[in-house]
């Protein structure tokens, strides 16, 4: 399983562009967190009413499925650029300098093939469920309350693009650190005494 991480930066402009998409992965995460918020809300006023009244939130399943999208998805390019994704280290926590840029390199290349793929299958998806001349521009809808589907079906090609820019960022960074023999805009895996500084730094900051 992955350990704790860390991302050097500087002032080349391969560093500038991994901070300024940060800044988007960071608001597509916060989405993430409001929407598990919203269903908290949610799961509250269904459960008050069902118990208070007789009468739970219309359509509350409905919700849960349009929110899904956007907790499991809108988060991931964050996740992917902290390191914070689950992994097996067993072999590559062993690595070090060019050799571990060179296979970070390589599976990094991998996800993004697979990553362009999906974007592609789920951009055709999202077509099929979308039709300009069709009420609410949708040729599907949820069954309880007749929510339009194609706004979740969006969420994940959106979120699978800028997944692809964090990996094109990614394989640029493990191409320069081939060269150059040091690494920036990509999660590093940290030792035990570094994590322990970052967790005191932390600390200290709160």
């Amino acid at each position: 399983m992955a350990t704790a991480s860390l991302v050097l930066t500087d002032d080349s402009t391969l560093s500038k562009l991994d901070r300024t998409l940060l800044r988007l992965e960071r608001g597509f995460a916060l989405i993430s967190g409001l929407a598990v918020f919203s269903l908290m809300l949610l799961a509250v006023v269904s459960v008050t009413g069902r118990n208070a009244f007789n009468q739970p939130l219309p359509g509350y399943v409905d919700w849960i499925e349009q929110a899904m999208p956007l907790i499991a998805f809108m988060g991931i390019s964050y996740v992917m650029r902290e390191g914070g994704h689950i992994r097996m280290d067993i072999v590559v926590g062993k690595l070090r300098g060019r050799t571990l840029y060179i296979v970070e390199l390589i599976t990094t290349l991998a996800v993004l093939l697979l990553m362009v793929m999906l974007v592609w299958g789920t951009w055709a998806h999202f077509q099929r469920s979308f039709d300009w001349a069709a009420p609410l521009w949708s040729r599907d809808s949820s069954m309880d309350i007749a929510l339009p589907i194609w706004p979740a079906k969006l969420m994940a090609p959106l979120a699978f693009s800028v997944l692809v820019l964090r990996l094109l960022l990614q394989v640029w960074a493990y191409g320069r650190a081939i060269v150059t023999g040091h690494a920036i805009a990509v999660p590093l895996i940290a030792d035990a005494a570094t994590q322990a500084r970052m967790e005191a730094e932390q600390l200290d900051d709160n």
